[in-house]
């Protein structure tokens, strides 16, 4: 077992990148159906800077608990350190110690797990086996991005309701008829959609600024969109899918684009009115990405195969966990931001 303290990166306040402090914590004890897991490296994502400022945009009653001090961070790749006794007794198939795993962990049911740490501890079910070709980096790099492309295009693989629509999801069926646009091709959720469409034989438009073509295209994409030139929204026609992975506000631009028939996902829900898209016989639906072993199992697996490939934009070490949140801030990203966990 480990010691009973470890490093970790803990919030004592909401605000800037300044506000994440590398000190000394307790390591939690796993519970019934949990692992405790010795974290190799950690994947950051949005909801990390949202949960870091207070979450001040959001209202009160779509808030998970976030008490104070708080640890950041739902995405890691790591070593098996311990398990909870029904995790072992329960079947041949359970994780035991030393076991390599990656996860997006208690999402999103709580914002922040504590991944930025030495140790966390998780349900057995969010985690899945990192394959052993693939190293911690890119598995922590893969969870949450890799889930929210794989529930938005390929299978939601849950029933619990949005908290943004009443609609749900139900991912449209790709293949070598369809047309896919992603807009925001480049960052974490948009280069790993990108090549889930063309893996499931779509054709795909990539949205993204000039100097990522040449990387989008190495991946897969048919045809690129340099939005810093001409709006997709003027260019693009006929779309069966439009995955706007920025989303947002802006996302009902895209609508223009988009045949009868056809669906607008955003993965940031938008303003969008119920009219219009029934006029234009436009489906559009989001979904919130829910942790699920199963899934990164199959993710992990085109992984390994070389199917997809995960970008890694940068990697800092635990401790300057602040200067990761500066990289996010200045935007442009190339796939993910990893921190390394000594």
């Amino acid at each position: 077992m480990p010691t009973q303290t470890m490093k970790a990166i803990r919030l004592h306040e909401f605000g800037g990148p300044q506000v994440l402090r590398h000190e000394e914590a307790p390591v939690p004890e796993p519970g019934p159906g949990e692992v405790l897991v010795r974290v190799h490296a950690v994947g950051i994502n949005p909801p990390d800077w949202y949960a870091r400022e207070g979450m001040p945009n959001v209202p009160a009653e779509l808030k998970p608990p976030m008490d104070l001090p708080l640890i950041p961070g739902t995405d890691v790749s790591g070593v098996v350190e311990a398990v909870a006794a029904d995790v072992a007794d329960a079947d041949v198939d359970g994780f035991a110690v030393g076991d390599e795993v990656f996860g997006l962990l208690r999402f999103p049911t709580a914002l922040q797990a504590g991944a930025y740490a030495e140790y966390v501890t998780a349900p057995a079910s969010d985690f899945a086996r990192k394959p052993a070709g693939v190293d911690h980096v890119h598995a922590a790099a893969l969870a949450m991005s890799g889930l929210t492309a794989w529930q938005f295009l390929i299978e939601l693989g849950h029933d619990h309701p949005s908290p943004f629509q009443a609609a749900q999801h139900r991912p449209m069926a790709l293949d070598g008829e369809k047309t896919v646009l992603v807009n925001g091709a480049a960052g974490g959720v948009g280069h790993l959609a990108l090549q889930l469409a063309k893996w499931k034989g779509a054709r795909v438009i990539a949205v993204a600024s000039g100097g990522h073509e040449a990387f989008l295209r190495e991946l897969g994409a048919d045809e690129f969109i340099d939005y810093t030139k001409e709006r997709p929204e003027d260019v693009a026609r006929d779309v069966d899918l439009v995955l706007d992975t920025v989303g947002g506000p802006d996302s009902r631009r895209f609508l223009r684009t988009v045949k009868r028939g056809g669906s607008l996902y955003p993965v940031y829900f938008g303003e969008f009115d119920d009219e219009e898209n029934a006029k234009l016989g436009v489906t559009v639906t989001a979904a919130q990405v829910r942790s699920n072993g199963a899934q990164l199992a199959e993710l992990g697996r085109l992984l390994a195969d070389g199917v997809i490939r995960v970008a890694i934009d940068s990697t800092f070490p635990l401790a300057d966990a602040r200067a990761a949140h500066e990289r996010a801030a200045q935007g442009h990203l190339r796939g993910k931001i990893v921190l390394t966990v000594a």
